[in-house]
């Protein structure tokens, strides 16, 4: 089958996660990425967490279906390259802080200059323009000031962290659904022209917020950390099963929460006219989470889960790693691909998302070793002999 996103290319220049998230999602549904790494070490994320056989199993994930090439972009000879490669390429994406590819005269009126139609996607933890541009900004720091981190973890205790780079992958996605709208504006419309896609960290999660600003604003209502529950939506908690386990039980739909009544043994509630709406259960959300919880105390959470199944409630146990790879669905759904590294092995991997019927997504290779692809891009994007190639690494531009 063909992909999506063949024939598009992309030109990858930046580290760890943000902006190579954005490339990987693009080289997943067939679009040629080439990313730039410096000379030596390369992306930092190649040692980051867990390393086997020298390099970060999350790079092999992070960078699969990409070319590396190194190039060093503080050099004059290293800056010529990248221009060389931008007027073959559709999009390019970094994530320096505002104003370094202006530093290595490589920002966008330059390459724009060189390639009308390019689409630069610019990914940082404040925005390109703003009083705190300049500052540095990760994406622990993009979750706290967006407001994510204020409303997670327990009223009691101070805010906490999801622990996935929640941030960063959100702003990723903004990279991408901004990218493929301005080469639908560039291509479809037919302006042949590219633009800035100006994505900043906070910005991605602040616009997850749901209804917290309107809500401030007119009501001065200012949502707190609540732990499992759900505020103002009822029921909608994580109770405590008869082994130890916990389940999480979504019965705020007014139909489903008749059905969940009923499940548990409390009909009668089903038709009680304090709970036919939502704003009703939300303000007796305490008693409903306590009469469900006595009721899950008394199963394990099996047969719990088999219960609400039939009932048509949403349920679901809260999933480790290790549970995940035991589950069919995932399995069935191939979201655990199996996948032959280099060396023989067999290495699971997560599949891709989304399903496409017609331009699915494929993983075509695990993330390359530092520069592996150099010689090949140089060759036939930039149409570099052996002898160019060889002098500019001897000079350590590559």
């Amino acid at each position: 089958m063909s992909q999506s996103l063949e024939g598009v290319k992309v030109l990858e220049m930046g580290s760890l996660i943000a902006g190579p998230f954005a490339g990987r999602l693009m080289a997943e549904f067939g679009a040629d990425v080439i990313k730039i790494e410096p000379p030596g070490k390369g992306d930092p994320l190649r040692d980051w967490r867990h390393i086997y056989e020298g390099t970060s199993l999350w790079w092999r994930l992070q960078s699969r279906n990409k070319k590396s090439i190194t190039v060093n972009l503080k050099s004059e000879e290293g800056q010529e390259i990248i221009k060389a490669l931008v007027k073959e390429c559709d999009i390019l994406i970094e994530n320096f802080r505002p104003g370094t590819l202006e530093k290595w005269n490589l920002g966008y009126d330059e390459l724009s200059a060189i390639n009308p139609g390019l689409v630069m996607v610019r990914v940082s933890g404040y925005g390109q323009t703003g009083p705190y541009k300049d500052k540095p900004g990760f994406g622990s720091v993009g979750e706290s000031i967006g407001g994510l981190r204020y409303l997670t973890g327990y009223p009691d205790q101070p805010p906490t962290r999801v622990g996935v780079s929640l941030g960063d992958s959100l702003a990723a996605m903004y990279s991408v659904i901004g990218a493929m709208m301005a080469l639908y504006h560039r291509d479809i419309h037919g302006t042949g022209k590219g633009q800035v896609i100006d994505v900043a960290l906070y910005e991605a999660v602040f616009s997850l917020m749901e209804g917290a600003l309107p809500e401030y604003d007119k009501m001065g209502a200012v949502r707190e950390r609540t732990g499992s529950s759900l505020p103002g939506i009822a029921p909608s908690n994580t109770y405590l099963c008869k082994d130890g386990k916990y389940i999480v039980i979504g019965g705020n739909g007014d139909a489903i929460f008749k059905r969940l009544m009923e499940a548990i043994g409390h009909p009668e509630l089903s038709e009680d006219e304090r709970f036919q709406s939502n704003s009703g259960r939300a303000a007796h959300a305490d008693y409903l989470d306590g009469l469900i919880e006595e009721w899950t105390k008394t199963l394990d959470i099996k047969t719990a889960l088999d219960i609400l199944d039939k009932a048509r409630v949403p349920a679901g146990p809260i999933y480790s790693i290790e549970d995940i790879v035991k589950d069919p669905h995932y399995w069935n759904r191939e979201m655990i691909q199996p996948f032959k590294m280099n060396n023989g092995e067999s290495l699971k991997i997560p599949g891709i998302v989304p399903k496409m019927s017609k331009t699915p997504g494929d993983i075509k290779w695990l993330g390359p070793e530092l520069g592996q692809h150099t010689d090949e891009v140089m060759e036939k994007w930039l149409a570099y002999d052996e002898n160019k190639i060889q002098e500019l690494k001897e000079k350590g531009i590559i």
